[in-house]
């Protein structure tokens, strides 16, 4: 079968800068829960990624977004790689793996498509030498087990066995996609808790962070009072009395 030909859609795809490292230790201490209502408030509404969970229960995710798209396969642009020939020098894959750097998370837009893997343990183990701190998809892990083994923080909808190129196509990195409903740029500060993966515009990820933090502190502060038998009228949301005795316990 001949080959089609497709076109480089990003012939320089750099990693993106890495998080201040002020900012990725805040992000690290907050939960995609209260970042989620720091963004509202910052005007942002979809930001948490739908139906993508933690591979391995426990584990905390923070770094920068290095993207990569996939759309469907097909037989005359993949006949090589469903025979097991790649080219790494040319697949879109295989470069984001040997492109990303500290701190980078791989998000793999996958359609949603969980019918095959996106990428496997021998890949990821790549990553984790070249010091990324985790990887993303709303599609499945192939070689899950084995990918759990490797260390890094790492979200998806489900898992399978077979080999991606039977169902996906890597067409570019470093660009804008689409992640579990999310819109994801290269750069944007990716968060993953227990509950699953927030997107933060990197322009907005120092002040997301800085008021998370202070959020929380305060909401401590209230499940105490809630604790010790205090009503939520007055506490939670907190009225002007509440506030003050916060500020007077902080200090």
């Amino acid at each position: 079968m001949k080959r089609a030909q497709v076109a480089d859609t990003n012939p320089d795809p750099a990693p993106s800068a890495p998080l201040p490292p002020e900012v990725a230790e805040r992000l690290a201490q907050v939960s995609t829960a209260t970042l989620t209502s720091v963004l509202l408030k910052l005007g942002l509404r979809n930001t948490f990624m739908t139906d993508v969970h933690p591979l391995v229960s426990g584990m905390r995710l923070v770094g920068q977004a290095f993207t990569l798209r996939y759309i469907p396969m097909r037989e005359d642009l993949d006949e090589a790689a469903l025979q097991g020939h790649f080219d790494n020098l040319t697949n879109p894959q295989r470069i984001a793996v040997e492109r990303v750097a500290q701190g980078d998370v791989l998000v793999m837009d996958a359609r949603g498509e969980i019918r095959a893997g996106t990428i496997g343990n021998i890949l990821v183990t790549r990553m984790k030498r070249r010091g990324a701190a985790g990887l993303v998809t709303d599609g499945a892990f192939r070689d899950a087990a084995g990918i759990a083994a490797v260390g890094l923080p790492a979200y998806c909808r489900g898992t399978h066995a077979a080999t991606n190129v039977t169902l996906h196509h890597p067409v570019d990195i470093q660009l804008p996609v689409a992640c579990g409903g999310v819109s994801v740029f290269p750069g944007d500060a990716m968060v993953g808790d227990g509950d699953g993966v927030i997107v933060i515009p990197r322009h907005l990820a120092a002040e997301a962070a800085a008021r998370a933090v202070e959020q929380e502190r305060r909401e401590r502060f209230i499940l105490s009072k809630v604790q010790a038998g205090a009503s939520i009228i007055g506490v939670y949301p907190p009225n002007a009395e509440t506030l003050a005795e916060f500020e007077r316990s902080s200090r």
